[in-house]
């Protein structure tokens, strides 16, 4: 199947095409809170590559957290624009997807997203299935669970690297490969943000 996925949860803006057998990707490694403003050049940019236009898919995806609050609704907006226009079917992928099925060769993952302040959003992975929901968690807290077995991986640097294995994969492979596992798996369905924890104005409400 043809699609279009879009990845705004980080810093980076990944949009990825797959046509026929190819992937035709665009990634901007740094888009900081720009997102929204580049986001439809680097659509139309990789539609092009793939000489696609958006009637061409036949569902287009989004990664719906963890990650950014305000970058997940940007990549939620776009794709349920198009699916709506185009009446084409929505197919949600996990930030933590991206790094379970770009990495080979382990039972137990733990796909970690920095969340700052010493703290990040996990999942945790047994051969190609959720094992461990998703959960915000303290650095010591994923140490622990590293001793316990997990190898733990991430999508962009994290300071826990520091002080732990983490493997480092690649964004763009990651959303090649997770959409179009999930596509065979037929998780097509609406796109609902995964909010890991609450943002911070509502932690700070009284």
């Amino acid at each position: 199947m043809n699609f279009l996925a879009i990845d705004t949860a980080d810093r980076y803006l990944t949009v990825t095409v797959k046509k026929n057998e190819e992937y035709f990707s665009t990634f901007l490694p740094d888009c900081a809170m720009k997102h929204s403003v580049s986001l439809m050049e680097a659509v139309e940019k990789t539609l092009s590559q793939a000489d696609m236009r958006l009637e061409d898919c036949d569902f287009f995806a989004a990664v719906v957290g963890a990650g950014s609050f305000t970058g997940i609704r940007i990549a939620i907006s776009a794709v349920k624009g198009f699916c709506l226009a185009l009446k084409k079917p929505s197919l949600a992928v996990t930030s933590f997807d991206l790094a379970a099925y770009n990495t080979v060769n382990s039972e137990k993952l733990l796909c970690l997203v920095d969340a700052l302040h010493d703290c990040y959003y996990a999942c945790g992975y047994e051969k190609g299935e959720v094992s461990y929901a998703p959960a915000y968690l303290t650095e010591e807290e994923v140490l622990a669970l590293a001793k316990d077995g997990f190898m733990l991986c991430a999508c962009s640097p994290i300071p826990l690297a520091e002080k732990a294995d983490v493997k480092i994969v690649d964004p763009v492979i990651g959303l090649q490969k997770a959409v179009t596992a999930l596509s065979k798996k037929n998780k097509f369905g609406a796109l609902e943000a995964l909010y890991v924890r609450k943002s911070s104005a509502e932690l700070n409400q009284k």
